[in-house]
């Protein structure tokens, strides 16, 4: 049995961070579940890897449901540190969505829990509801509504969403990330001419000043100023992820996949005239 669990443990752990969000806690939680092995009667488990899926899920749903307890933030900017590092080289490793794990943040943790089983890993809803002390179909309900909350914020990846949006009015939006989308490409290729063209030449950038470095200003003016400006964000820029967020697009920077500062963009006539760098909040992430 120990020698199955440790050929499980890659998928176990790769679970467990898309589960909590946290390399260390997702390392944690397989750990534990591997004492489990030593300690459990497994005499009449019938299907060991199915056995895995459910100890450890039910150990990272404990740790989400403590986290809602004690009411955790988001990282801030002086937090990042050891943490996010680990957290950013497991997410590149296994090529995770970076704005997948910022929007799996914001669900509660058995509408996550679901999700990740479910939607990521295949696992049948009656081994989900296993986990949640529930029934199938309340499972299927918290998968769904997790399905949904996703697709507010990326249409294009999860598909074409519902509701009374008219054809031309999710095109603009499709338009609209695509061009923040491109903005952000050029940005992390240090690409200046390339943000000049999506840039008004009025285009105003506004900051929180504890967003930005000692002696920057808060307000950039000038299509050209902004460009140029991007340099001086390379590292933030390349961990950004595109998300709609009340319905304008808009872009995360989350480093691990916490995220700590939100790009909100005003787009008209195809071009960028306003971009507003704000601190993330709970409210701030609403894809509501």
């Amino acid at each position: 049995m120990v020698e199955k669990f440790e050929a499980a443990r890659p998928r176990l752990l790769s679970l467990a961070y898309r589960i909590v969000g946290s390399y260390q806690d997702a390392e944690d939680a397989v750990q534990t579940a591997w004492t489990r092995v030593h300690t459990a009667d497994l005499s009449e488990v019938a299907e060991p890897d199915a056995w895995f899926t459910t100890v450890t899920a039910r150990l990272c749903l404990d740790l989400l449901r403590a986290r809602e307890r004690r009411g955790e933030l988001p990282l801030l900017l002086d937090d990042i540190g050891e943490q996010a590092g680990a957290d950013e080289m497991f997410l590149r490793r296994e090529d995770v969505s970076r704005a997948l794990l910022v929007l799996l943040g914001e669900l509660s943790p058995a509408q996550r829990v679901a999700y990740v089983l479910h939607d990521l890993f295949a696992v049948p809803f009656d081994q989900v509801a296993a986990v949640l002390d529930g029934t199938p179909a309340a499972a299927k309900k918290l998968a769904s509504r997790a399905r949904g909350r996703l697709r507010a914020a990326r249409p294009g990846e999860y598909g074409t969403g519902t509701g009374s949006a008219s054809a031309s009015g999710s095109l603009d939006i499709a338009g609209h990330l695509e061009i923040v989308e491109a903005f952000l490409a050029a940005a992390r290729g240090g690409d200046i001419a390339r943000l000049v063209t999506l840039l008004a030449p009025d285009t105003v950038r506004i900051a929180d000043p504890r967003l930005l470095p000692v002696g920057a200003s808060t307000e950039v003016r000038g299509a050209t100023a902004v460009a140029e400006e991007t340099r001086v964000f390379a590292d933030r820029i390349a961990v950004t992820a595109t998300l709609l967020l009340a319905g304008g697009p808009a872009a995360v920077i989350a480093p691990g996949g916490h995220p700590y500062a939100i790009i909100r963009f005003r787009i008209e006539d195809r071009l960028i005239h306003g971009i507003e760098i704000i601190r993330c909040t709970r409210s701030a992430l609403s894809t509501d």
